[in-house]
């Protein structure tokens, strides 16, 4: 494990690292794809079996396997023990955690990696440095090493999310990252993610997700989520339900793991304001023995991503503690100017379009209050889409709450649930308008129609779905 730097470092314009791998060949052993191009770097990619794009993936030790991605991790010379991470699991608010806390480090001056899933339209926002996607090049030489590595491990080959994982192991610490923020991508005990060491775990919301794999209760996805919990690392977790502490308190006993709770162990509070100056706005104050935050803004929006600022602030105090040189000038900064996919974001200004990637019934729950709060509109059309294995009577219970008019199509998966089922389902729970619409553009087209200046559109329901209506239903890809 690499010691973690106690100074800010000096800024250079180069980096000798990553001269030295540019320039480096790659063997390819026998057996081991030829990955000359990109594009042959993704075809290789899309051959690996990949559970995010399966409707019934069994989560076990065979499918997950953190003794494959340890041994795959060993032939290309086990990177992550070269890396200080921070890492993060959670139902909902992880990716826009790890953003903030990225963005933070940044600004602290140091150079950082993230690795996030999953992507909305270019596998590329997986694995960035300093806010920085990786590069075209760089993935293909990448991805050749670990393919070569691939190659050797005979009949037990390793999975999609494992090859990228390694991969962002890999880029990582070849261009000497200092931090590293890692996202989990399914649950926490078996994720491929949980191969690290880290410096600090943050546990963001836990509701109800992935019950397939994860259980069926909050108690035993609270259980899956807190596998990442490790020996003497500290664990900042958001507020939680009661069931969900009491799950993270056992566990951290077993493990031996201190857990703070913010607004507990932490004190933490936030309110959200609104003013004709400066608009509506979520605030927070955080105060402990060596950081004291006074109602810094959110720079999210929506009541939710308090907590999850929350766990960044009480993530980044551990790190203050051990020696870490964080002002809270730079956590102010930091903050200031996280940008975030997905997350209300606008994609067209007429008619007003927002995407959000709310795909659980406490995200839209979440979504429905945040747009109630800082957006202005007359009437709400949203197109709906989910994967077949949600909550989808949940999610459906809680479009209500806010969506006039509601448009049911795919998400453009195999995992998609049936548009004409969702229409049946809201039906029986709801008199508002609703209709079918077989494909996304199908949906915006009737969107528009519905639509004048002051209303909007928001789309929503699924990753997948926000994916392609940001490839294509921008201006240039859906002109007016």
């Amino acid at each position: 494990m690499a010691r973690a730097a106690t100074k800010r470092p000096t800024r250079t314009k180069t980096n000798s690292t990553t001269a030295k791998t540019k320039n480096r060949r790659t063997s390819t052993p026998a057996g081991a794809p030829s990955l000359r191009t990109y594009r042959a770097a993704l075809a290789y990619l899309d051959g690996k079996t990949n559970y995010e794009k399966m409707l019934r993936a069994g989560y076990n030790a065979t499918n997950f396997n953190l003794s494959r991605m340890l041994r795959l991790l060993s032939r290309v010379g086990n990177p992550q023990k070269k890396l200080n991470c921070l890492h993060i699991a959670g139902t909902k608010g992880k990716g826009s955690t790890a953003h903030m806390l990225a963005s933070v480090l940044r600004q602290a001056g140091f150079r950082t990696g993230l690795y996030t899933s999953p992507h909305f339209t270019d596998i590329r926002e997986r694995v960035e440095i300093d806010g920085e996607l990786i590069s075209e090049s760089e993935f293909t030489k990448v991805m050749a090493q670990v393919a070569a590595a691939d190659a050797k491990m005979k009949s037990d080959s390793p999975t999609y999310f494992e090859l990228l994982t390694a991969l962002a192991f890999v880029h990582f610490a070849e261009r000497s990252c200092e931090y590293v923020v890692l996202e989990t991508g399914l649950g926490g005990r078996l994720d491929a993610t949980n191969v690290v060491k880290p410096l600090v775990v943050g546990m963001t919301s836990i509701s109800f997700d992935h019950m397939a794999q994860l259980g069926t209760t909050l108690e035993q996805i609270a259980e899956e989520k807190a596998g990442i919990f490790k020996p003497g690392i500290t664990a900042i977790s958001c507020p939680q339900p009661p069931a969900v502490r009491k799950v993270f308190k056992r566990v951290a006993e077993k493990v031996g793991c201190p857990v703070r709770f913010v607004g507990d162990d932490i004190e933490y509070s936030y309110r959200f304001e609104a003013s004709r100056s400066t608009g509506p706005q979520t605030r927070v104050c955080l105060a402990t023995s060596t950081t004291r935050i006074d109602h810094l803004k959110v720079p999210l929006l929506g009541e939710h991503q308090a907590d999850n600022c929350g766990v960044a602030l009480g993530m980044i105090d551990v790190l203050r503690e051990s020696g870490i040189a964080i002002s809270e000038q730079d956590t102010i900064d930091g903050l200031g100017k996280v940008q975030v996919q997905g997350r209300l974001e606008q994609i067209r200004a007429m008619p007003r379009t927002v995407v959000d990637a709310a795909h659980n019934a406490a995200s839209v729950r979440a979504l429905m209050k945040a747009i109630g709060q800082n957006i202005g509109y007359d009437s709400m059309v949203v197109i709906f889409g989910c994967s077949l294995d949600k909550d989808i009577d949940g999610m459906l219970t809680q479009l209500q709450t806010g969506a006039d008019k509601i448009i049911f199509t795919s998400n453009g998966t195999p995992r998609s649930a049936d548009p004409h089922e969702l229409y049946q389902r809201f039906a029986e729970k709801s008199g508002k308008m609703a209709q079918v619409a077989p494909k996304l553009e199908d949906a915006f087209t009737i969107a528009q129609s519905c639509v004048t200046r002051d209303d909007l559109i928001c789309i929503t329901g699924s990753v997948y779905l926000v994916g392609e209506a940001k490839k294509r239903l921008t201006k240039e890809a859906f002109p007016d």
